[in-house]
């Protein structure tokens, strides 16, 4: 009894951090809002530098939860990030905790705030964040024919024009690699051998249009690209197979002892300009990747195995970085909800912020 008790209190570890970062959500909103407004007749790089300090407050609180409250183990190898830069990350996807393991590299040389993602076109349609991620600077596309590289082009360029701080995160692949959905990574193989392109075993073969466009409209702006490996360890199975990565739940739950995270600093000098040399030089660090990754989880010698090359770095976030972020967040929150002006103010902001803000992405479509 105590131990399924125990196992069922495990199990929930996700409900308190899922709780609070949900909830806290219309202050969030609401603490945003109104510095639009503010902002208004100021000059856009006013609204973007104080727009990035309270988008950091947020993903801190984000931090604490998936580094400090799970206590993963965050490895580094490679070109470890110091100094702010602009940049575009591009890694290999397999998980929606890709998502934070942007932020972390990202909290590590204090530029939180200036991440910017190229996200799938249906997450616009997130409650309350979906309209907000696009403010920030976050880019929607559409696959294949769709793509509207001009939007695209346009908002960069925008970004650029206002000297705005950039870590815009790409996932170069289009979708996640599930190790259980074997047709997505079959198509992929067939794709890549029909192309002529070598063919990949632990990442998808990559389309180069968003990364193309992406650097070929900030190049003059950029200092480098930073090229990302992730690994999740305890992904392994009894028979020596990598199963799916952990989904946000099971990691909040604390099935993932550690990340191990290869960057590479590529400086953008050395990118491929045209795109069609830059297609072939994208899949060429995809190459690099798979044989990381296929030593990382296929190597029969155990000082390769669950590791990448190179020296480790044990990466550890202060709870002086994140825990106030959660105090502010919580507290204005608790506060708010305290009255009933407040109550009816907060249950508003969830119903009318979320329908605004589709109307406003449907509007902007």
């Amino acid at each position: 009894m105590l131990l399924s008790l125990m196992l069922h209190t495990f199990s929930l570890r996700f409900v308190l951090p899922g709780a609070m970062l949900l909830g806290t959500a219309p202050t969030y909103i609401l603490a945003w809002g109104a510095w639009r407004l503010l902002s208004c007749f100021l000059p856009t790089r006013f609204y973007h530098a104080v727009d990035d300090r309270i988008y950091s407050i947020y993903q801190n609180m984000v931090l604490f939860f998936f580094e400090n409250y799970t206590g993963v183990q965050i490895l580094l190898y490679g070109d470890l990030p110091q100094n702010k830069e602009n940049i575009i990350y591009i890694s290999n996807h397999q998980s929606t905790v890709d998502w934070i393991v942007a932020d972390i590299l990202a909290a590590r040389q204090n530029a939180l705030g200036h991440v910017r993602y190229v996200l799938k076109d249906r997450l616009k349609w997130l409650p309350l964040y979906g309209c907000y991620f696009c403010k920030h600077g976050g880019i929607f596309v559409k696959q294949g024919a769709k793509f509207n590289e001009k939007e695209m082009r346009n908002k960069l360029q925008s970004y650029v024009n206002t000297r705005t701080p950039m870590f815009l995160v790409i996932y170069p692949e289009g979708t996640r690699l599930d190790m259980e959905l074997t047709k997505v990574l079959s198509a992929s193989q067939a794709f890549a051998a029909q192309e002529g392109l070598a063919v990949l075993k632990h990442v998808l073969t990559p389309r180069v249009k968003a990364t193309y466009i992406a650097f070929d409209t900030m190049k003059n702006y950029l200092d480098a690209i930073y090229d990302v490996t992730v690994a999740f360890e305890g992904t392994i199975n009894d028979k020596g197979q990598r199963q799916k990565a952990p989904s946000m739940i099971e990691f909040l739950c604390n099935k993932c002892p550690k990340i191990h995270i290869h960057i590479a600093r590529i400086d953008k000098k050395d990118v491929p300009a045209e795109q069609a040399y830059m297609r072939r030089w994208l899949h060429e660090r995809f190459e690099i990747k798979d044989k990381m990754l296929i030593e990382f989880y296929d190597s029969v010698d155990p000082e390769r195995r669950n590791r990448f090359p190179g020296k480790s770095v044990n990466s550890k976030l202060s709870l002086r970085k994140t825990l106030p972020s959660v105090l502010i967040l919580t507290g204005l929150t608790a506060v708010m909800l305290m009255t009933d002006s407040g109550r009816r103010l907060y249950v508003r902001t969830w119903i009318y912020g979320t329908l605004i803000g589709c109307l406003w992405v449907s509007i902007k479509k």
